[in-house]
């Protein structure tokens, strides 16, 4: 995952050096780090306090979450933070945008395996629901505390949410006859609605065994373009 993050410009070794002396620094660069290339070191050192940023958010919430507690879960020193952050608030919308990026990305990689919009609608959220499951942090970060951080990360949000309901409106046009596709504010609806029920399951710590929520969701999703009976053939499909 952190050679994913850091990009191609340096072999995986590279980055597993970094990260294990890294690892035992103490907030310190540790005896052998000056061997490394000091873009690399501070490339990992950022996506360090990002993971941490996203786990400490996802433990305390934004609001109670102070600098030293990212400090304390990323194991590098106040001025590194410094270095690469204003303050908590640029931090931690940094993490979001980060967070954000992966999951567009999977989404739209796995949609592209399908050949109908139903398909490619349910295989988006197959992968939604995953990343919910193996991402928690992250997944806390975009779906409840982006919601009351600041104005700026509801914007960030908000923005997000509106992008993946261009996505669907997109998918369901591309079928439908030309003149009759249906209104935007079907999908609009479909994603807030999506939305609002992993925010109450992730606001309550209730993530296990989430992925069983695909068949309804689609049937969720279904319901205002096709009808019940179209729909109710998303509930008999199990889960993979």
């Amino acid at each position: 995952m952190l050679l994913a993050a850091l990009g191609d410009s340096w072999s995986q070794a590279e980055v597993n050096a970094a990260a294990e002396l890294l690892s035992g620094g103490k907030g310190q660069f540790p005896s052998g780090i000056r061997s490394l290339p000091a873009d690399l070191v501070s490339a990992v050192q950022r996506e360090r306090l990002l993971a941490a940023m996203l786990r400490a958010t996802a433990e305390l919430g934004y609001r109670e979450v102070s600098v030293q507690d990212v400090l304390d879960r990323a194991g590098v020193s106040r001025p590194t933070f410094y270095e690469h952050f204003e303050n908590k608030e640029a931090a931690f919308l940094a993490a979001f945008d980060s967070a954000a990026a992966r999951l567009r990305n999977r989404l739209e990689t796995a949609a592209e395996g399908g050949e109908g919009w139903r398909e490619r609608l349910r295989l988006g959220l197959e992968e939604l629901l995953r990343f919910v499951a193996e991402d928690p942090n992250a997944a806390m970060s975009l779906i409840v505390d982006g919601r009351a951080a600041s104005p700026e990360a509801l914007a960030r949000r908000d923005e997000l949410l509106d992008h993946f309901s261009s996505c669907l409106d997109s998918m369901v046009r591309s079928k439908a006859p030309a003149g009759e596709g249906p209104s935007a504010i079907a999908a609009a609806g479909i994603v807030g609605g999506i939305e609002a029920l992993l925010y109450s399951r992730l606001n309550r710590g209730e993530t296990d065994g989430i992925q069983s929520l695909l068949p309804s969701l689609m049937y969720f999703a279904v319901l205002p373009y096709e009808g019940h009976e179209v729909a109710s053939e998303e509930l008999a499909l199990s889960v993979g």
